[in-house]
């Protein structure tokens, strides 16, 4: 496939994964229909499909979102390394409060996480974890609701980042803890899903450590001429396995050192 054609191609694919979007409908697997398309072409289709959501809707990039982080996730979906996505003003909802999944999502499954903001830029290569240390003004409980364009989230890595890694919705705690001195691998969450425990992970199930997770992102990000801002918001990767949820649910998580978030499905 020539430039020409591969170009094409790629706005092709963003348009309909945009489209499924808006429509709350799914798609077949990209990597059936081109089984040629790299990873780098999937990033490229994500920010066509990123760039209808900013000028078509009027939404703006508040942050990012690395994906695929924990084993218990990777096996899950059957992907074994990490992704990066766009987070937009319209993704994020308030702790404690609804969130319409039943309006604006297809397949959705709530992780939990543990979200950083940062207070200067981050820019790779050879950013380290005590550079996103210090780049952080604070980090928060967090849940995310994850979902696919892709039908019955038959994803592998080249699916998911093409649909930006899998984006929905998210909700961050109110409680901001400072970064330093804390335990990040032995971070402790306990998640729990109608009232009831559910599952619990150590932040280790990150990468090893949600600033592993940070750190790769800035230093991936750079080899596509991208830097993590001041202001970001970044969602460092799942502790927890993926759970389904729908309309009535409602989930709680608690990160011992940092806080809690809560949301409610409807």
């Amino acid at each position: 496939m020539d430039d020409t054609a591969r170009k094409a191609k790629i706005a092709e694919l963003g348009d309909e994964l945009y489209d499924a979007l808006r429509a709350r409908r799914t798609l077949s697997p990209l990597t059936e229909r081109w089984p040629e398309i790299t990873i780098e072409d999937a990033y490229h289709v994500s920010l066509r499909m990123v760039n209808r959501r900013l000028d078509d809707d009027g939404e703006r990039i508040i942050g990012k979102k690395i994906g695929v982080t924990s084993r218990a996730v990777q096996e899950m979906l059957g992907v074994f390394r990490p992704d990066f996505g766009y987070l937009t003003n319209k993704m994020v909802y308030p702790n404690g409060g609804p969130m319409p999944i039943s309006e604006r999502l297809i397949q959705p499954r709530a992780e939990g996480e543990i979200a950083f903001k940062l207070k200067s830029d981050l820019k790779g290569p050879g950013v380290t974890n005590d550079d996103v240390v210090e780049a952080t003004e604070y980090v928060m409980a967090c849940f995310e609701v994850v979902d696919s364009r892709v039908h019955d989230w038959k994803v592998k890595i080249q699916d998911t980042i093409a649909d930006n890694a899998s984006c929905g919705l998210f909700v961050l705690g109110d409680e901001h803890a400072d970064p330093r001195g804390l335990d990040f691998p032995n971070l402790k969450m306990r998640v729990y899903k109608n009232a009831e425990f559910l599952s619990e992970g150590l932040g280790s199930a990150a990468l090893g450590s949600p600033l592993n997770c940070v750190s790769w992102l800035a230093n991936t990000l750079s080899e596509f001429g991208i830097t993590l801002n001041a202001g970001d918001v970044v969602l460092s990767g799942s502790l927890v396995p993926l759970e389904p949820v729908v309309a009535g649910d409602e989930m709680r998580l608690e990160v011992e050192g940092i806080g809690t978030a809560a949301v409610r499905f409807t």
